[in-house]
């Protein structure tokens, strides 16, 4: 899927650009030093720099000619055994143009390939050893084999922290001429949710709409509820008025177009913040999961919402 020209326009040209892995950069730029490094497995949320570090990698090592001799393939489109066999292998097995003597391939969303895919990349992994080195990049490192991790070197990428975030949120409002408040600021940050590549996408639909960005476009834009309408829902229920609470989840869900599986991840979010002991809350937070189990196994979202607010009620106690 083509990125965003904003997505391509802020990614990293080299490791001084990587933001929020510093923790992984000297390791990894000691391979481009030496010229040679094992095959790599990049594992971590979206959003946070596998890609971008990949092409770093092939840029260090190959200069100008890199994209002959990398090859970046998504695992979640091509997920079946043929694209190891056939791609994989011929990119595979023919040497690399210049100084560096193998290609570099990159297998983006791997843990999507299927476990016959996975057994073949493991034995082309062992075959063309002399001529690629390939880095594997997944969201859950649990769903490669265990022959493939043990072939490779992990490198586990974090969200980025919120003053990381920040920084960003600064460095492109300059770059783009872009008036951002404080409010708008954290708002972006929370929706974000330390991934880059959203909040790029995210700030980049709100220059769409004009140049000063406020907290009310970012959460309209984003599509996600204020956590103060959350938390007074909660509230509401807490105190025992189950019909006003009922009326503002339906409201909210109505004006942000929320299914019942957006609403829960809100509704989590927000039972630490409430006035309740603490006991009540993991009882809550459970009642959550549950709610969660039975919307995703097909039962009625409103049903189970409405279970859910009687549930604060019970809870509180009175």
């Amino acid at each position: 899927m083509a990125e965003s020209i904003w997505i391509e326009k802020y990614r990293p040209r080299d490791f001084n650009d990587i933001v929020g892995q510093r923790h992984l950069i000297p390791r990894i730029r000691a391979f481009v030093e030496q010229k040679n490094m094992p095959h790599l497995l990049f594992a971590g949320p979206a959003g946070t720099g596998k890609t971008s570090t990949a092409l770093v990698i092939a840029r260090a090592f190959f200069g100008d000619e890199w994209k002959q001799n990398f090859l970046e393939l998504n695992a979640s489109d091509e997920r079946g055994i043929d694209v190891i066999r056939v791609k994989v292998k011929d990119f595979a097995r023919t040497r690399a143009i210049g100084d560096v003597p193998f290609k570099i391939i990159y297998l983006d969303e791997c843990d999507q390939l299927t476990r016959d895919a996975q057994q073949a990349l493991r034995r082309t992994m062992e075959n063309y050893t002399q001529t690629c080195r390939f880095i594997l990049s997944c969201n859950y490192s649990s769903k490669i084999l265990d022959p493939i991790q043990s072939r490779c070197a992990i490198f586990r990428f974090k969200p980025l922290e919120r003053e990381e975030i920040m920084g960003i949120i600064g460095k492109i409002a300059v770059n783009e001429g872009l008036k951002i408040d404080e409010n708008a600021k954290t708002a972006i940050c929370e929706a974000s949710e330390g991934d880059v590549r959203r909040l790029e996408n995210l700030m980049q639909s709100c220059a769409a709409m004009g140049s000063k960005i406020t907290e009310e476009m970012v959460f309209s834009v984003a599509s996600i509820a204020k956590p103060k309408e959350i938390r007074k829902i909660l509230e509401l229920a807490v105190k025992n008025d189950f019909i006003g609470a009922r009326k503002m989840l339906l409201d909210v869900m109505l004006n942000y177009g929320f299914s019942g599986l957006d609403i829960i991840r809100h509704i989590q979010s927000e039972i630490l913040n409430l006035d309740i002991p603490d006991k009540a809350k993991m009882g809550l937070m459970e009642k959550t999961g549950e709610a969660e189990f039975r919307m995703t196994e097909g039962s009625d979202e409103f049903i189970q919402l409405e279970a859910l607010l009687a549930s604060f009620a019970l809870a509180s106690g009175k």
